[in-house]
Formats: C-alpha cells, sequence, structure tokens
C-alpha cells in the first residue's frame, strides 16, 4: 500500500498535482490552490481515478436514480440572460405559461411509476402569488404522493417580492400548497464580472447563497449547481465550488452537486464551443473533490449527454439522476439527448458501467423494488 501510494505522488507530482494525491487519500480537504491544479491538470485519468477514490469510499458501487417528470410551467421570463435559449415575452412567437389544469394534466398523464416531479421555469414579475400556490395544488391533486420538488432561487427571489411577505411565511404557504422541496438551478457562476457581462438582470451571488441558506435553515432542502463554459475563468469556476461548500458547511442542505455543461446553440453566445467530453468529465471529478461536504454527485444525462454521464459514473458521480421527461429549458439550448429514458435504459446504463442500480426517492431514500 505503502508503494502504491508513492508511485501515485509520484504521478501527481508530474501532473502538477504534488500533495494533492495524499489529501484524496488521507481524507483532508483541498484548498482553492488545489481545486485551480485540478483544473489545470493534464493528466485526466488520474484526476478520474481519484474521484473514483472518493465516490467508492462514500457509496461503495451504489449508484442511484429517480423516476421522475418536468414540467417547465412557463418559458415567460424577463431575465433576458445571454446564455438561456429557453426565454421569452408573453406576445413572442414560442410563448407559454401553463395554467394549473394544465399543470395537472401534465403530471397526471406523465409516467405513471413517477415519485418526483420537478418544476422550474421562467420568472415574469405580472405572475400572481395565488398562480404558483395553484400550480403546487395542481401537482399534488394530480398525484397526492409525488414528492414536489420546485423553484429556483431566482423564481422563490420574485415569489417573495410578489407576495409582499417575509420569505418565512412564503415557504410556509408554499409548503401547505404542496412544495417538498427546491431545486439548485439559478446559481449560474458566483462571478459579478461574469453576472454583469451575460445575466445582469439577475441576482447576485450573494442573494442566491442568502436565500438557500434561508430554505436549509426552514428545513427545506436542495441541490446546487454550476453552469459552466460560458466566459467564466477557471479561477471563478473554483470560487463558484467555495462558496458552494462554505454555506454547506453551515447548513448541510445541499443534497447534490450537479455541474451543469453550458449548451450555447440558439443562445446569443452560439459562437462559444460546446464543453468538450474531457471537459464534462473533468467537472464532475473537481466537484466530488473538492465538495466534499456535499453527499452526491449527479451525472445529469440531459446536458453531459448520455454516454459521458455514463462514463462520469467512474469519475466521481454516484447518481444518473432519472427519467425526465417533459424537459424543455436545455434542449431548446441545443441538447441532443432523448427528452426521456426508460428506466430499463438507466438500469442498463448504470450495470454497464459497472455500479449496483438503486432508486431513490428525491430525499435520497432507497425505494424498495
Amino acid at each position: 500500500m505503502e508503494l502504491a501510494v508513492s508511485q501515485l505522488e509520484e504521478r501527481a507530482a508530474r501532473a502538477g498535482l504534488e500533495g494533492i494525491a495524499a489529501k484524496v487519500l488521507e481524507g483532508t480537504r483541498l484548498d482553492a490552490a488545489d481545486g485551480l491544479a485540478l483544473y489545470q491538470t493534464s493528466d485526466l485519468p488520474l484526476l478520474g481515478l481519484l474521484a473514483d477514490h472518493v465516490r467508492e469510499r462514500m457509496h461503495g458501487e451504489t449508484c442511484f436514480y429517480n423516476v421522475n417528470i418536468h414540467v417547465n410551467y412557463t418559458n415567460w421570463c424577463n431575465k433576458f440572460c445571454s446564455f438561456c435559449a429557453f426565454q421569452r415575452r408573453p406576445k413572442d412567437e414560442g410563448a407559454y405559461c401553463m395554467s394549473p389544469e394544465q399543470v395537472h394534466d401534465a403530471i397526471a398523464e406523465a409516467n405513471p411509476e413517477a415519485t418526483e416531479v420537478h418544476m422550474v421555469a421562467g420568472v415574469w414579475p405580472a405572475l400572481e402569488y395565488d398562480y404558483f400556490l395553484e400550480i403546487l395544488r395542481a401537482a399534488k391533486s394530480a398525484r397526492p404522493s409525488i414528492h414536489v420538488k420546485a423553484f429556483t432561487m431566482v423564481e422563490i427571489d420574485q415569489i417573495v417580492k410578489t407576495a409582499g411577505k417575509p420569505l418565512l411565511d412564503v415557504l410556509a404557504d408554499l409548503k401547505e400548497a404542496g412544495l417538498d422541496s427546491l431545486t439548485g438551478g439559478g446559481a449560474e457562476i458566483f462571478s459579478e464580472r461574469v453576472r454583469q457581462d451575460l445575466y445582469p438582470n439577475k441576482m447576485g451571488a450573494e442573494r442566491w447563497l442568502e436565500l438557500a441558506g434561508e430554505i436549509h435553515r426552514a428545513g427545506f432542502r436542495n441541490n446546487c449547481t454550476m453552469l459552466y463554459g460560458m466566459t467564466e475563468t477557471l479561477e471563478e469556476r473554483v470560487d463558484h465550488l467555495g462558496r458552494l461548500r462554505d454555506l454547506q458547511d453551515k447548513t448541510s442542505g445541499f443534497q447534490a452537486y450537479i455541474p451543469l455543461a453550458f449548451h450555447p446553440a440558439n443562445t446569443k453566445l452560439d459562437h462559444l464551443p460546446y464543453p468538450s467530453p474531457d471537459e464534462r468529465l473533468r467537472s464532475i471529478a473537481i466537484g466530488r473533490l473538492f465538495l466534499d461536504n456535499v453527499p452526491h454527485v449527479k451525472a445529469y444525462w440531459v446536458m453531459l449527454g448520455i454516454s459521458v454521464a455514463q462514463t462520469s459514473l467512474a469519475w466521481g458521480a454516484n447518481d444518473l439522476d432519472g427519467t425526465v421527461s417533459q424537459e424543455r429549458i436545455y434542449h431548446d439550448a441545443g441538447a441532443e439527448t432523448p427528452e426521456i429514458l426508460s428506466r430499463e435504459r438507466l438500469l442498463h446504463l448504470i450495470r454497464g458501467a459497472g455500479r449496483v442500480p438503486v432508486e431513490r426517492d428525491t430525499l435520497y431514500k432507497p425505494i424498495e423494488a
């Protein structure tokens, strides 16, 4: 064992990761300089090896999945982010806003085995507070037992403004209407420079983190994300991960980290390349290595691509997300993945990666077959 560690350290030193392999094997927290070195190293197999070691230490050979559906209830949005292909104004071609009845029907008619509905959308201030309560009630009316995971911090921020009530009162109302947990999107990159350049109308990092912390303290759980592949620097990616880790130290409210590969097609940034498979795998691995206090790393196949998502199960990921269905945000931005995967396909992918599939609910409780 000592010889193996010694050999690994020699390889790590050649790859510009001197001392990092030892930290990983010892379970010692990585710092920002280590994170930057992970992004800069050319030894991708070593990066995957280290991340897979942490995954196995935390989860053994288990790979989670869930049977879920997506409802993107409106594409009306006033944020006008440069990276978004989904947003519309109400009179634009292709604009829509689902009524509570349509939300009900979409959930009632979707996969009958689904245990979760994931509801996120654009932000339109003219939508009344009661609308959000009604779509939650519609979801529960369609399937009383389904777990409703809804709203990014950006959506919550607008809902609070529309309600004119304190956040905790709004959360209580939403919970009573059917909200079970929240989503992790809308964080993008916690860089004020990038925000001012690409999405100046969206909240800054401080507000996103403040809201996430408050919902954690109110008893809700959510995931955390990073949208990468725009104009951010590697240092800004490491800073983003550091801020997520700092908040998790305080609240333990994040269940999973989901690195989101930017799809530039049909956006104002369509001159940028889609992150390469190597870059997508690197982002999974670094997430697992750096976010030592976030239990799970999710390979969101919709954005990664199915083959890369499967490969990432050997690069630190321990969750392949779910069946999905009806997802529109990333498919509008050029995602070429299917809009749904069957349970059988998910099981095939997980077993093909040498992992043991375990169906979970939204809160990572295994579902018995």
